[in-house]
Order: C-alpha cells, then structure tokens, then sequence
C-alpha cells in the first residue's frame, strides 16, 4: 500500500453492507445449515443401521435361514381349540394356554379384532368366545357376558360367516342344512368348466377340497353345552336369510345353492362315494414333507378333519404327520400363552433379510450372507405343483414361502431370491447363475395375458368363484397384482432382462394401473404404501426416469400423506374405504421405510421429506436396534385377514436406511 499525505494507508474505507450482500449470506449460512442438518441425519442413519443389522444378524438360525412370527387373529387359536375338542385329543396345559393368550387379546367392550386397533369383527368374537367357554370360562363370568351381549347386537351366530358356522354345526350348534352346499363332485369338473377347483386361488382350493369332504358327511358330534346366549332369539336359531333377486349374481347363485341342496338327496350314491374318495386321494397327494398342507394351518385343518371323517384314525401316518405339522405352528411365549401362526415365512424372510443386509453395506461375502444363500439354494423347488395345471411344459424353478411348500411356489417369492442371491458373493457362482436361471424362466413363465404377474397361478381371474354364497370370507381368486409385477419387473432388470418383450409388457401395466392419487394398490401388504413402495424401485430399476409423470405422482401423494412426525403409516381399513384411510395411519417402521425406499427410488434423497421420515426411523430405534411395531401392515386378504410380520419392522427399515446411505440398486452411490 502507498502512504497519503494524510498519513493514512490509501486502503478503501469499509463499505456500507448492501441488501445483496444480506441475501448472499443468508444463503450461504441458510446452505451451511441444510449440509450439517444433511451431515447430522446421515450420522444418526449410520449409527442406526449398524444397531440394526447387528441385531438382524443376530437372530439368524444357525441353518442360515430368519423368520419372524406371524401373528394374525385369534381365530387361529380358536380353532385350534376346536379341531382338538372335535378328535377328542384336548390338552389341558395346552388348552389354557391358549384360553389366556385369547383372554388377552379381548377388547374392553368385549369383542375380539382382526387386528390391532381395529372394530370389534363379529366371527372372530363368536369363535373366541365358544374357545374360551371350551376352556371353562362361565357364561356369566362379565368379559364373557359383555362379549355375548355384543355378539346378540350384532345378529348373533346366524349373522357369522360361513366358516363360524361350518364349526359350529360341526358340534350341532347350527344346522348342516343352513349351510351352503359343497358337493365332492367338484372335484369331477373338467378344467375349462367354471367353478373346477383350478379356478380357485391356491389357498382357497386347498381349503375347499376337504370341506367337500365334510360337507357330503355332515359329522355332529355332541357340544358340552348350548349356545342360547348366543342367538338373538333362541327359540329361532335359524333364521332365513332373504333371496336376492333372481336377475342379480347374488340371486342366481343362492339359487343354484338350493338346486345343490335338492340335488344332495337324489345323489348317486356310487357317484359321490367315489368323489369322496378321489378328494381324499388329493389331499393326500398334497400333502407335503413335515405332513402339512401347502405350509398354511387352515387347509391342514380342514385336511385333518376330511381324512379322519374318511377312515383315516389318528394314529395313520398321514394324520400323525398331519397333527405334528399344526404343532409347528404354535409360538409359545414367556408368558405362558400360545399364538398360533396360520403359516411361517421363513423363505419370505430370509431374502428380505439379506437383501437389508447387503443394501446396508454389509460386504457381500459375509459369512452369515453366505449362509443364508446356501439355505436359500437348497430351498429352491425343482418339481412342478398345481401351477402346471395352466403351465404343464414349464419346468419348476420357484420357491415357496414357507419350510415345506414344494406343491405352491409362489411369484412374490421367486422374484426377491433371485435378488437376494444376486447381492451375496458366493465361492460358486455358476451354481447361483443356474438357479436364477431356473427361477426367471419359470417366472417368466408364469405370467397372466394382461401381462402381469399374480401370486401363484396364472390367470387366475374367474369372477364366479368370489360370487359363490360358500366364499364370503377374503379373496378366493389370485389375480395379478401391482406389487408381485413390480417384483418380478425388478428382478427382470436386475438380471438384465429389462429390454424383454415380457417385462416391457409388465412395466406398461404397472403405468396403467396407477390410482388417480399417484399411488398403486397393495394386495399383499397394506396397502397403497405397500404398492408405491413396490413399484417405484422396480420402475426405477427398469430405467424410468424419476422425471417421468408416473413417477412425479407418485412422489407428490407421498408427499401429502407424510405424517406429522415424519413417517409414514396406513390403517387396514383402507382397503374398505379408500377415500378416508389411503395413506393414513399411525406411523410405522415399515410403512415409513416402504416409503422412503419409494421415494428414494424416485431421486428424492435431498429432499426434506425423506430427511424427515429417516429421521423418524432414527428417532424411534430401541436402544437395541429394533423398533416396535404392534400394528398389522401384511396382507393376507385385504381387510379380511390382516397379518403381522414380526421381522417387517427389522428388514425394511434396515433397507431404507442403507439405501439412502449407499445409495440404492438403481441408483448411484451417495456421498454424504
């Protein structure tokens, strides 16, 4: 600098700050801000993934394998209950653990639920009652007094479904003749006919077939005491239900009942004895390794009962087999109760397993990831089910759900091995190569005209079943689904499929079958997050652009539907009212990592709604790396049968979190 005359430095006095200036470093501070804020939740993230896999892996059997219990309803254990008391094989240890585990779950006015927070539901409260009194709980004890005075307001048994009733006539409790008929001649329908058993959902076949069975022989055997307090008049226990009109479905299908019933006393007899017998001989066709039925307790329930009606005593290994596989199902707690699982889902489980675990960094050839691959290959079937009915030169290549399902497959599953195998680096991968080969072709196979993909079956649409006055309980059929397409789409692109004239055709359905609001229906899993978070990751996967139209609904609905809190949740009962519940519901780990995955999926990893729904999942983590989720966020049939995956609330917000740490399948690496 050169001196002044005055002495001073010639430096240019300090500026006035202008308003420019202000903004500039608003901005600027405003900038430093949103990085630390960034910086902060991707530290909470990491240390949150770390709790959770550490504990993820830490409940992994030995054999490689995870599951999580399956808690659904206490119907389950009602049943239970009143299988036993119907072969005479009661257990009173077994019987009160039961009794306390339904105690439990009972309602302060006196209902039981189908799921947690849910209305009182009127067949589950009448099948948990007669368990309870089964137990030796007194009629006028007042949690069973106040359960019976609702069950009177809301009809009483004649208003149950046909299941409740079915068990209840089986000890005499209702007439076989107020039920609607199920003639074993079923079993004769050529494949092409409506109503054969293959236009069935596989579930729904499975069950039908043995009540065919219990159906022609109306067994009663003698109930321990009566149900008057039941009925709202007892003097009239049976009341008629109205006919609907003979122009309506609902009509001609009633009337077609009563032809049934008309027909039952003029049968051949030759004729229904010999389709009695060809029902036994496919139950016990399907019967699987560890004597269950499709690995699912309903159908093994049945199956039971149909064989010991049709000679089989309880010492024939078939039923032998058949009873030690319903024991699998029971999860005895410390408590002293015991839940029964309608199915397990450990095959499910596993690969969402590693597939958290890998996407949370964990190295590919981790030996626990290595063993959950080995388990998962052993696991894949290699003979063809009932889906070779429609599909008889496609060679088998799936996996099931469950430990022992070689008979049902399923899509769902197939499509998250093949992408769970593809994450882990195993010692030999042609054995890997030739098993995910295996599993596209056959899920390739399998898909509907439309172009997507349902659960088990191929085109499994019919609309009579569904109408039928037997079926008024839950889905019957299996027609494709957004999220089993969006999972096959996903494993299509992983594989390098993405470009085939199938998956093209798959991803155009997904874009048409978008809701008005932006997001997809979930039939497997609750329900409109369920769907959005199947689909985006598939679409992004197949190389749909986040900018695409579809996409930028999506991310706006689940935009509006954030809670508060910052996560996301939905209530069961949107699937009955879309208008109020889509979307909405008490916030879970689940459903908050469904839609961060989504949303993530769709190049939203900037924004601040996804910085408040990791933030969420942070912020409610137990100290132990797990987060509680009492809430039902599986499907089983929607609104029907509602499920809780006990591991949900482990896998997908381990997935979440790595994904927007790492960055996820279809997107490039984060740097944070």
């Amino acid at each position: 600098m050169t001196a002044t005359t005055d002495g001073s430095t010639g430096a240019l006095p300090p500026r006035a700050p202008s308003a420019s200036d202000a903004t500039a470093e608003k901005t600027t501070t405003t900038a430093l801000t949103r990085t630390a804020v960034r910086q902060d939740t991707a530290e909470a993230a990491r240390r949150a993934t770390a709790r959770a896999a550490d504990h993820l892996l830490s409940v992994q059997d030995p054999a490689g394998w995870w599951k999580g219990d399956l808690e659904t309803n206490v119907t389950m254990d009602a049943e239970d209950l009143l299988l036993r008391q119907f072969l005479g094989i009661q257990d009173p240890r077994l019987t009160e653990a039961a009794a306390r585990h339904i105690r439990g779950e009972q309602r302060a006015d006196g209902t039981w639920a189908t799921f947690y927070g849910g209305p009182g539901e009127l067949s589950a409260t009448i099948e948990s009652y007669v368990a309870l009194r089964l137990a030796g709980d007194a009629p006028d004890a007042p949690h069973m007094d106040r359960a019976a005075a609702w069950i009177r307001q809301q009809g009483g048994i004649a208003a149950a479904r046909v299941f409740t009733r079915i068990w209840l006539a089986l000890f005499g409790w209702w007439k076989w003749d107020d039920l609607p008929e199920l003639p074993p001649e079923l079993l004769y329908f050529p494949k092409w006919f409506p109503l054969n058993i293959y236009d069935f959902g596989c579930w729904a076949r499975q069950t039908i077939v043995p009540l065919t069975i219990v159906s022609a022989k109306r067994p009663v055997r003698p109930a321990p005491f009566a149900l008057d307090e039941l009925h709202t008049d007892p003097r009239r226990p049976n009341p008629p239900r109205p006919l609907a009109p003979a122009t309506s479905w609902d009509g001609v299908f009633q009337r077609l009942d009563k032809a049934l019933h008309l027909y039952r006393k003029v049968a051949v007899r030759p004729l229904r004895t010999a389709a009695m017998r060809a029902a036994a001989r496919w139950i016990i066709e399907r019967q699987e390794n560890d004597g269950c039925w499709g690995g699912i307790q309903p159908p093994a329930v049945y199956s039971v009962i149909a064989l010991h009606l049709s000679g089989y005593d309880l010492d024939h290994p078939v039923l032998r087999a058949g009873l030690a596989s319903l024991d699998r199902f029971a999860v005895w707690r410390d408590d002293g109760t015991r839940m029964i699982e309608a199915c397990q889902s450990p095959v499910w489980d596993t690969c969402l397993a590693t597939i958290a675990l890998a996407d949370a960094g964990l190295p590919a050839d981790h030996p626990q990831l290595l063993k959950a691959a080995e388990w998962m290959l052993a696991e894949q079937i290699d003979r063809p089910g009932d889906w070779s009915v429609k599909r008889p030169q496609l060679p088998s290549g799936g996996w099931g759900f469950e430990f022992e399902n070689d008979n049902y497959p399923d899509i769902d599953d197939t499509a998250e091995v093949v992408l769970a195998l593809r994450r882990v680096r195993h010692p030999d991968p042609l054995r890997v190569d030739a098993a995910v080969r295996r599993a596209v072709r056959w899920n390739l196979g399998m898909q509907s005209r439309n172009g997507a993909w349902g659960a088990f079956d191929v085109d499994n649409t019919s609309p009579f079943p569904n109408r039928l006055p037997f079926c008024d309980f839950g889905e019957v059929i299996d027609p494709p689904s957004a999220d089993v397409t969006a999972h096959v789409v996903e494993m299509l692109a992983d594989v390098g499929r993405v470009h085939d004239r199938r998956a093209r055709r798959g991803i155009a359905w997904l874009l048409a079958e978008q809701e008005p609001n932006g997001s997809w229906f979930g039939r497997w899993g609750t329900n409109y997050l369920y769907g959005t978070g199947s689909v985006l990751p598939a679409l992004a996967a197949a190389g749909v652009p986040g900018s695409h139209p579809a996409v930028r609904r999506a991310v706006r609905w689940l935009e509006q539907v954030q809670n508060d809190d910052g996560g996301w949740g939905e209530d069961q009962r949107s699937y009955q009212d879309k208008e109020r519940w889509a979307g909405r519901g008490a916030s879970t780990a689940s459903q908050t990592a469904w839609a961060l995955m989504a949303l993530l999926a769709a190049g939203e990893r900037d924004a601040e709604t996804v910085r408040r729904g990791v933030c969420w999942l942070t912020e409610t983590q137990r100290e132990d790396g797990t987060w509680d989720e009492p809430y039902f966020t599986g499907t089983g049939f929607p609104w029907d049968f509602s499920i809780n995956y006990h591991l949900y609330r482990q896998v997908f917000p381990l997935t979440a979190l790595g994904r927007y740490l790492h960055g996820g399948p279809a997107g490039a690496p984060v740097v944070s």
